[in-house]
């Protein structure tokens, strides 16, 4: 297949170096907090334990980040809202937009699932979407095809044929990953007509999305609606390594029409592509709660030591680094 060549995007002097191990810290923080409750069944309090890690490691790095996507707008989350500042040095130090979610599959971690991720996108000011708090129409494919093999106008079958083409397949050889929800029924029954293998996942479609950049998930497509702030997550991380997402807001009333308006979204039908979503040089960063398709969890050894298992990408560089953590003393 004809590989894609994505313009690559200038290296930040803000994003430097030295913040793209950082941000790892942070997701291991997380990930570290939200793993004492895997298994115990409180969703909220794995959340808030994993919440509460992020925000603490942020407050130790020199830079003044602003949250555009987060737990919520401020009168509904108590720390990482919508507007939130943090880091050391507000007003001196590097300005940053930044996207996270401190515990990306609440009910993975409560029932000891797969796939939890602590996830989080940097970029500099003003080069993350901020996507309201609304369903997103998503459609996702790893690097190396084509420009404009996916098609959010085209129907599922064309997609998966498109794909299957580009690969030098048949249909029936695609693998497509989807949220298990009941408002994809008719996509998986289309799914099923054609052959292909479905990789259906309770919960995480942030997880679902970056399946597809690697070929060892054996993920080829994800398809479905899911949150449109975590597809803003995903698509930072296609950009680092030059796959191909489209997104579309998903309505089901005024009032959140209104909350897209508040946000200036006013074109409620575009078709987002992943420089709408995450524009210029950024980085993304995940470490694994639970093991996952693509990283391991958060393991307690007998003598105490924690292991984590990370991921960080950055776009300016195509760069890609798996960072094995080993932590002691966090307990």
């Amino acid at each position: 297949m004809t590989a894609q060549s994505p313009e690559t995007p200038a290296a930040s002097q803000v994003l430097d170096r030295v913040l793209v191990l950082e941000m790892v810290r942070v997701t291991e923080a997380a990930a570290i907090g939200a793993s004492r409750l895997i298994g115990r069944g409180d969703e909220k309090a794995a959340d808030a334990a994993a919440v509460e890690a992020m925000r603490a490691a942020f407050n130790e790095l020199y830079m003044d980040g602003t949250v555009v996507i987060g737990e919520g707008e401020r009168d509904e989350a108590p720390m990482l809202y919508i507007g939130e500042k943090v880091g050391s040095a507000p007003g001196a130090g590097p300005r940053i937009d930044i996207a996270l979610d401190p515990l990306e599959g609440t009910t993975i971690t409560a029932k000891a699932g797969p796939n939890a991720l602590a996830v989080l996108a940097v970029a500099e000011e003003g080069g993350l979407l901020n996507a309201p708090d609304v369903y997103m129409e998503k459609l996702a494919v790893g690097p190396g095809y084509p420009a404009g093999v996916i098609d959010l106008d085209k129907s599922v079958s064309d997609n998966v044929r498109a794909v299957a083409a580009a690969k030098g397949v048949a249909p029936s050889d695609i693998v497509v990953c989807v949220l298990d929800r009941a408002r994809h029924e008719a996509m998986i029954a289309e799914l099923r007509a054609l052959g292909c293998g479905i990789r259906l996942i309770p919960d995480g479609d942030v997880a679902g999305v970056i399946a597809v950049t690697n070929e060892d998930t054996g993920v080829d497509l994800y398809m479905g609606s899911g949150g449109a702030p975590e597809g803003v997550l995903a698509a930072a991380a296609l950009r680092c390594v030059g796959g191909q997402f489209k997104g579309r807001l998903l309505f089901r009333n005024e009032a959140e029409r209104n909350r897209a308006r508040k946000w200036g979204i006013t074109d409620f039908n575009k078709i987002y592509d992943l420089n709408d979503l995450a524009k210029g040089d950024c980085i993304f960063a995940a470490t694994g709660v639970t093991d996952g398709s693509l990283l391991d969890g958060v393991k307690i050894r007998k003598n105490g030591v924690m292991t984590t298992d990370s991921v960080v990408m950055r776009a300016s560089s195509g760069t890609v680094r798996w960072v094995k953590g080993e932590h002691r003393g966090t307990r």
